[in-house]
Formats: structure tokens, sequence, C-alpha cells
């Protein structure tokens, strides 16, 4: 697997560089703003990559920073993110700003980027800050938990709601009632939905 590149910056695109590595070209999709950073043609270029193999393609996702590369890397593991999806968010919210959005639980500023919902955004909030270790607080978490359909009720009710808000983040049955078998029986809904979704952001 390819990790690095270190050549030539012989074209550029919106979203893709062709890089001369000892005569060989290799096509690097980035986003916009990685495209405008590595600098001008003709000049030496160093990427750190995220290579992805599939049996119908090889594709090569170019980074400036290391840290852009881990945030790509999170945004993959989170439930429905592709690489597509994981460029876009990156392409409007590069590191230290997607780690402020997480901090902040800014829902909205999530939903900025093209292809995310509110329900797309809250999932992302939590799995996010998971992967990349950013705080979040039990306000932030019921808040999320409510914009989905849940409420800071306990018992059977609040397995309810866990079930109702990881059926509408996206969560098919088979996942949503795997992951109920694994709840503690107490807890508020924000609690319980927490748990659930740092469990599914690690399968």
């Amino acid at each position: 697997m390819i990790g690095s590149l270190r050549g030539d910056l012989l074209e550029r695109w919106p979203t893709e560089l062709l890089v001369e590595v000892h005569g060989i070209g290799y096509r690097v999709t980035t986003t916009p703003t990685t495209a405008v950073e590595v600098g001008d043609v003709g000049q030496p270029v160093f990427l750190y990559v995220h290579h992805v193999l599939r049996e119908d393609a090889s594709t090569l996702y170019g980074f400036v920073t290391n840290d852009e590369r881990a945030c790509f890397e999170a945004l993959l593991g989170a439930h429905g993110v592709g690489p597509s999806l994981a460029l876009a968010i990156l392409g409007v919210h590069p590191p230290t700003s997607l780690r402020r959005v997480l901090a902040e639980s800014d829902v909205n500023a999530l939903c900025l980027v093209p292809g995310v919902g509110k329900k797309t955004a809250a999932r992302l909030l939590v799995e996010l800050s998971s992967r990349l270790d950013v705080p979040f607080d039990d306000v932030a978490m019921a808040e999320v938990a409510g914009s989905v359909g849940g409420s800071p009720t306990g018992g059977a009710t609040a397995r309810a709601d866990v079930r109702e808000a990881l059926g509408s983040l996206g969560y098919g049955p088979d996942e949503v009632l795997a992951v109920l078998r694994e709840l503690p029986e107490a807890g508020d809904a924000s609690e319980l939905l927490r748990v659930a979704l740092s469990r599914l952001a690690v399968r």
C-alpha cells in the first residue's frame, strides 16, 4: 500500500493532482484546498497518501499533513461515510475546524457540507468525537438524542428511544438489535445512545 509520494507536480485540477515519481505519474484525488496548497506545477511536492485498493480500482487520496490524512481515515471509519463524503467534509472543515465543530457539537456546521443532513451530522458528531478523542459532554449527547427523536427518559422508554434514534441515524435492524443487547438496563436515552454509538463506531 502506498503511504506517501514525493515527486514533481506535473498537472493540477480542482480535486486531482498528477505527481511524477521517478518517471511514473500518479493521479491523486484531493480536496480543492489541498490542490492549491501543494504549490506550483513543475515544483517538488510531498503528499501523505491513503491508498484504497478494490477489485475494480486503485485510488490514491492525497493530503498535505498527516493530521488531515488521520481525519480522513477517521471519517472513513464512520457509518455510511465513503471517500467522496470524507473529502467533502474535509473540504469544508479542515482538521482544526472539524475538531472545533465536534467540541462545540455544532450540527449546523456539519450540515454545510453537501450531502450531510441533520441526522447524518448528529451521528457523525458522536462517532467522530470518539475516533478523534474530542470530548463529548452529556448536554451535547442529550441534544443529539433529541435531534433524532429521543427523549431523556429512563427504563424501557429510553431503550425504545435509542432504538428509534439509531434507526433514524441510518443503522440497520440487525446492527440496532445487536447493540441493544449489549446496553445496560438502567440509564436515560442520551446515556444509552452514547454507549450504543461508541460500540457501533468501533465495529
